[in-house]
């Protein structure tokens, strides 16, 4: 990936994906009506929001690179900031495995050949 555009891009696609399942997270909480549609077009605008940031990055990048990055960025994101962080949920040891699996992942895919 190239540069810092490249890298802002990606940080932007983790953030907008982080508010969009946390949305959809509150939405499914919610006990009435006006909250459940509140969250849902709150977490829909930040998804089409990503997947406008991931589209700008595949100018910058090959999407054989692009898209794992962004996608397995997302997941890590949502279980870190979202679940953990922000929903107080537990995260098993072996699911931290897997999240360490999944950046190693993630630098071998953007890693230079």
């Amino acid at each position: 990936m190239r540069g810092l555009g490249a890298a802002a891009l990606v940080l932007c696609h983790m953030a907008l994906n982080i508010l969009s399942n946390a949305s959809l997270k509150r939405s499914a909480a919610s006990e009435g009506w006006r909250g459940y549609w509140l969250w849902q077009v709150a977490g829909n605008l930040a998804g089409f929001g990503g997947v406008q940031a991931l589209t700008a990055l595949m100018r910058l990048a090959p999407m054989h690179v692009a898209y794992p990055v962004t996608q397995g960025l997302a997941v890590i994101g949502v279980q870190v900031v979202a679940a953990r962080w922000l929903f107080r949920e537990t995260i098993a040891p072996l699911q931290w495995v897997g999240t360490a699996l999944v950046v190693a992942g993630i630098v071998l895919i953007s890693a230079r050949q």
